[in-house]
C-alpha cells in the first residue's frame, strides 16, 4: 500500500499512554499512514498523546504542545492533534488558550482520531501494535479506569470506571508480543487487583496470569499495581511455583497512619496492611517489595509522618518512591480539606523518606554481593552490558552493570555474579 501522509506520535505520562499510542499507531499504519514516535523529523500530522495527572504533568504536556505548534509555524506546513488525558480534564481551557491545535481527544477515543484522519476504525486489529523502544519487553494493559475513590486522585475522573479486557483477547495479544520478540510481558492497570470483577463477578488476576505463564516464549511476567485491599494471595503461592512470575510485588500502601488511610479514602487499614506485607516477606522473602507513600497529605501531623517513618525503617522495602501531595482539581482532597500544610514541610518529608530509602537500598545491595542471579540485557552502554533482575523493572528501578561479556542481543537472559554495588545499582561480571 503507498504510504500517505508522515505521522509522529509524542508520548508523555505513564506506560498506559505508552500503549495507547502504539495501538493507535497500528491503526494509522493499516490505514497507509507512514508513523514514527518521538521522531525530530518533518510530519505532516503530529499527535501529542497528554498526561494530565499531577501539576508537573500538565506543565510538561502544555509545553510540548507549545513547542510543536511553533515548529509546525515555522515549517509553514502540517496538522498537530492532542489527545489524553489533559484534553480530558481541561478540553474547555486548551481549546480557549491554544487555538492553534487542529483537534482535540480525550481519552479511549481512537476511533475519533481515525475517523478524523479519513479511515476505517479496523477491529480486526485490536491487540496489535507498533513498538516503540526496546523490542524484548512490552506492557500489557488489562483494564481501563478505576472504581477506587482514593481521596488525592484525578484517575477515576478522568479514565472513567473500571472495565477489564477480556482474558481471551489479553492472552492472545501476549502470544502476538511474544511471537514478535517480547520476552517480559509487564500487566498494567489501574489496579490489577480488580481485574475480572466486572466482567466475570470475581477476581480473575491468577486466571490471566496462569494462561500468560502458558506462553512458550515468553520469558518473565511482572505485575504492576496491586492494591493492598482485597489483594490476592493465590499470586504469591503462584510465584512461588512458576518462575515465569517475577518475585516483584508493587503494592502502593500510600500511608501507615489509620487517620490518614482513612482521610485519604483508602480500602485497607494499618493492621490489615502489616499483616499483609509480613504475609508476603513470609511466604516470598527473596522477594522485591516495591511502594509508594504520600507525603504532606492535609492533616498529617508530625506524628502520624514519624508513624510512616518508622513503618518504612521496620519493613525496609526494596523499592520505594515518595511523592509531596498537591490538590487535585475535583478530587475528594481537593474538595473537602484545606491544604494547609507548607510546601517547604512537604519538602523536607518527602527528602526524610527517600534519604532513608537510599540507606536501605545500599545496605540491601551490599547484601548482594556474590550472589548469582539471571537478568534480561536490555542494551549496551559503553563497557558495560545493562541489564535487570527479576526484581527491577524497566524505566522506574535499578539496573544491573555486566561486565566480561562480548555483544549480546538485548532481550537475553543470562546468570551473572553480583561484584560490587551503590545505592541504586548493581555490578556484575558473567557467571561460568
Amino acid at each position: 500500500m503507498k504510504k500517505r501522509n508522515r505521522v509522529n506520535i509524542v508520548t508523555l505520562g505513564c506506560s498506559k499512554n505508552t500503549v495507547d499510542s502504539q495501538k493507535l499507531m497500528r491503526q494509522l499504519e493499516a490505514g497507509g499512514y507512514s508513523v514514527a514516535a518521538e521522531s525530530s523529523g518533518p510530519a505532516d500530522i503530529v499527535i501529542i498523546n497528554t498526561c494530565g495527572f499531577i501539576h508537573d504533568a500538565r506543565e510538561e504536556s502544555v509545553d510540548t504542545i507549545i513547542r510543536q505548534a511553533e515548529a509546525i509555524r515555522k515549517e509553514g506546513t502540517g496538522k498537530l492533534f492532542v489527545m489524553g488525558c489533559l484534553v480530558e480534564r481541561y478540553r474547555n481551557e486548551l481549546i480557549d488558550s491554544l487555538p492553534e491545535v487542529d483537534g482535540w481527544f480525550g481519552v479511549n477515543r481512537p476511533q475519533e482520531i481515525i475517523s478524523h484522519l479519513g479511515l476505517a476504525y479496523r477491529q480486526e486489529l485490536n491487540g496489535e501494535r507498533i513498538m516503540t523502544g526496546p523490542s524484548h519487553y512490552a506492557y500489557l494493559k488489562v483494564s481501563e479506569g478505576c472504581d477506587r475513590t482514593c481521596a488525592f486522585c484525578a484517575i477515576p475522573d478522568i479514565r472513567g470506571r473500571y472495565i477489564s479486557t477480556p482474558v481471551e483477547e489479553l492472552v492472545e495479544e501476549a502470544r502476538k508480543l511474544a511471537s514478535g520478540g517480547v520476552r517480559e510481558l509487564i500487566l498494567i492497570a489501574q489496579d490489577l487487583t480488580l481485574y475480572g470483577t466486572d466482567l466475570y463477578g470475581r477476581k480473575m488476576l491468577p486466571e490471566l496470569v496462569r494462561r500468560l505463564t502458558e506462553i512458550e516464549n515468553l520469558g518473565w511476567i511482572r505485575l504492576h499495581y496491586l492494591y493492598p485491599a482485597d489483594f490476592p494471595v493465590e499470586i504469591l503461592e503462584m510465584m512461588q511455583d512458576n518462575p515465569k512470575i517475577c518475585r516483584y510485588i508493587d503494592i502502593p500502601i500510600q500511608h501507615i497512619s489509620d487517620r490518614m488511610l482513612k482521610m485519604m479514602r483508602r480500602e485497607h487499614d494499618s493492621a490489615g496492611t502489616r499483616r499483609l506485607l509480613a504475609d508476603i516477606r513470609r511466604m516470598l522473602p527473596d522477594a522485591a517489595v516495591r511502594t509508594t507513600v504520600i507525603a504532606g497529605h492535609p492533616g498529617e501531623t508530625e506524628k502520624e509522618f514519624k508513624e510512616l517513618i518508622d513503618y518504612i525503617r521496620e519493613y525496609r522495602f526494596d523499592r520505594l518512591g515518595a511523592f509531596r501531595y498537591s490538590h487535585e482539581e475535583n478530587t475528594h482532597a481537593a474538595l473537602q480539606y484545606s491544604d494547609s500544610i507548607p510546601e517547604r514541610t512537604k519538602e523536607k518529608r518527602v527528602a526524610k523518606i527517600m534519604g532513608l530509602q537510599q540507606e536501605i537500598s545500599a545496605e540491601r545491595n551490599a547484601a548482594m554481593t556474590g550472589r548469582i542471579m539471571t537478568v534480561i540485557i536490555d542494551r549496551r552502554e559503553g563497557l558495560f552490558h545493562v541489564g535487570r533482575s527479576q526484581y527491577d523493572s524497566p524505566e522506574v528501578d535499578q539496573e544491573v552493570l555486566v561486565t566480561g561479556i562480548k555483544n549480546i542481543e538485548p532481550g537475553t537472559f543470562i546468570d551473572v555474579k553480583i561484584t560490587g554495588s551503590t545505592e541504586f545499582d548493581l555490578y556484575a561480571e558473567i557467571s561460568l
